[in-house]
């Protein structure tokens, strides 16, 4: 029954948490609100605020856990792909903490992650299931043969999802992080506008083209009428919503057609979107499908969903050493 202690530092979030044979015992996540008036996060912030945030946010996780330091049999941690400034925080403090324990790593791919954050929870899905995983940088369609393999079958070719939703809300003005925001807005509008929906093929995604449709819409909109946005703002923000969210559930309802699996589930930042958790749902109850949509906590970066992963690989015996360095890219 391992006990261990998770760390997350990706990109602007901090965060710790404590599983214990599979289950969650605390998570724990500190924000960064320094990038709010940049409109996008800094890097060099990112990484300073984590080495800031770091030892405090451990130190809460084990404190919600009730779980002494000397109690934690490994440590896991994010490996990549991130901001690299971000992952050398939460690597170093891994190294250093298993060193001081002489305790196991786990080096833990933070992509693989949120495909299976949904053991943190019930219901879990049963082997094979296929997930949709959208977030700022990511957007790719799994197929989830076990914990630890994992089959791209779609990808984006571009943007990502989430990079879609932001750029087009901080066009409109809206504040950073701008995905939240328009989801909030789309709720009181109607889609009545019409923005390219690019389709590379196969079950591939592009959402470049979607965002060049919202810049010059809006450029033809203005010229017009100086007020059209501050006017139209929730119809706008419904139709860029619905937009993104109608291509998502294109290819995603494509591919298990295609494979022919009917576990169906979500993952991501992305997938707190209330409209795209709806659709999902919707369509699950029309094609028989079992979905699954974690609690808004294991969609966003959480180390919850790295001490989930790296419970899978202990069982394993996968480990790795002092060696390990992160990757941005990985």
């Amino acid at each position: 029954m391992p006990t261990i202690l998770a760390i997350e530092s990706s990109c602007d979030d901090t965060s710790a948490a404590v599983v214990r044979d599979g289950v969650v015992l605390s998570n724990v996540t500190a924000a960064q609100a320094v990038h709010v008036e940049y409109g996008g996060v800094v890097p060099e912030f990112a990484s300073r605020a984590h080495q800031r945030n770091i030892v405090p946010t451990v130190d809460v996780a084990l404190r919600r856990a009730a779980v002494a330091a000397r109690e934690v049999d490994a440590v896991a941690f994010t490996r990549g792909p991130g901001l690299i400034g971000s992952l050398m925080v939460g690597v170093s403090f891994a190294k250093a903490f298993a060193l001081a324990r002489n305790i196991p790593l786990i080096e833990v791919d933070h992509m693989q992650a949120h495909v299976l954050a949904h053991f943190a929870e019930d219901p879990k899905p049963e082997f094979p299931y296929l997930c949709l995983t959208v977030s700022g940088g990511h957007t790719q369609l799994v197929v989830v043969h076990a914990p630890l393999e994992q089959e791209i079958i779609g990808r984006t070719i571009d943007d990502a999802a989430g990079e879609a939703f932001d750029k087009s809300g901080k066009l409109l003005g809206l504040p950073y992080p701008a995905g939240p925001e328009l989801d909030r807005l789309a709720r009181l509008g109607t889609p009545v506008l019409r923005f390219a929906q690019p389709d590379p093929g196969d079950l591939n995604f592009s959402f470049s083209g979607l965002k060049t449709s919202v810049l010059y819409t809006l450029q033809k909109e203005n010229k017009r009428d100086p007020a059209y946005v501050s006017q139209h703002l929730n119809d706008i923000c419904a139709s860029i919503q619905d937009a993104i969210v109608t291509t998502l559930m294109q290819k995603l309802i494509a591919a298990a057609e295609q494979t022919g699996l009917s576990r169906i589930a979500l993952a991501g930042g992305v997938s707190a979107n209330s409209e795209l958790r709806r659709r999902l749902v919707s369509e699950g109850q029309a094609r028989g499908w079992n979905t699954y949509v974690p609690r808004i906590e294991y969609c966003t970066d959480n180390a919850a969903m790295i001490g989930i992963t790296a419970t899978f690989k202990y069982d394993l015996g996968v480990f790795t050493d002092q060696s390990v360095a992160p990757s941005a890219r990985l």
